[in-house]
């Protein structure tokens, strides 16, 4: 697979957001916002998530950030990608030892009919998106049969087509689908920034603790993965730009 750079700022509108662990440089035009796994699966009673033996209520912390984020990225014209862990109906995608994984009884494995279809399968009712956050016309949806929003999806190469360098992430949940996505866009040499309160605040997540070593992993050793900030950094730093 070929790879980006690492990224100087490209030319065009750049606004600076205010993060940790330092200014995070947003050129606007060449910028992605990644949703990531904003799912019934995950965020509602009868998903995946609850077979697994989650509280998923609290994830909703997540939504009301994670609006405000989309309609920022929205009104400032920046490319916005949905990402939706979901396998093929005949489940060719889904490796043996995923669909085993969590010793679960077979009723509650991935691809298993569940409260709201098959579970994390393409196309039912509880594989898509939560209407808080739901995708419009002209934004993108990826279907990825792993954690990370880059092993098979063929995103990498969209992005670079459209001259993408940064990416702001949000979604559920930052200590497995979130981080894995963003660690993987580092090695690929995008900038990302994490926006921490449009993925659950640290008491809004399936694990708090495990979101509060996420963060501390990604902005250490200099931002050693990425930058982190909240959705009013975010918003006012594009508020702050002109007109698109």
């Amino acid at each position: 697979m070929s790879t980006i750079p690492v990224c100087a700022v490209p030319e065009g509108a750049v606004v600076e957001v205010a993060a940790s662990p330092y200014p995070y440089p947003l050129p606007v035009e060449h910028t992605a916002l990644v949703m990531i796994d904003f799912q019934r699966d995950f965020m509602e009673a009868g998903g995946f998530g609850e077979t697994l033996g989650n509280n998923v209520a609290l994830l909703r912390a997540s939504l009301e950030p994670g609006a405000r984020l989309l309609a920022a990225a929205r009104k400032a014209g920046m490319l916005v990608v949905h990402t939706l862990e979901a396998h093929k109906p005949d489940l060719s995608d889904l490796p043996r030892s995923k669909q085993l994984r969590g010793n679960l009884p077979p009723e509650l494995r991935i691809g298993a009919e569940g409260a709201m279809g098959r579970i994390l399968v393409a196309g039912e009712p509880g594989n898509g998106i939560v209407p808080e956050v739901a995708p419009i016309e002209g934004e993108w949806q990826v279907h990825k049969p792993g954690k990370g929003a880059f092993w098979a999806t063929g995103l990498h190469e969209k992005l670079q087509a459209r001259g993408i360098t940064h990416l702001l992430f949000a979604g559920v949940t930052t200590e497995v689908c979130v981080q894995t996505s963003m660690r993987e866009a580092n090695d690929r040499g995008y900038e990302c920034l994490l926006v921490t309160d449009a993925t659950g605040k640290p008491s809004a997540a399936y694990f708090p603790e495990f979101k509060e070593a996420a963060i501390k992993m990604i902005e250490a050793q200099g931002g050693i993965v990425g930058w982190t900030a909240d959705t009013a950094a975010v918003e006012a730093a594009l508020t702050a730009m002109p007109n698109p």
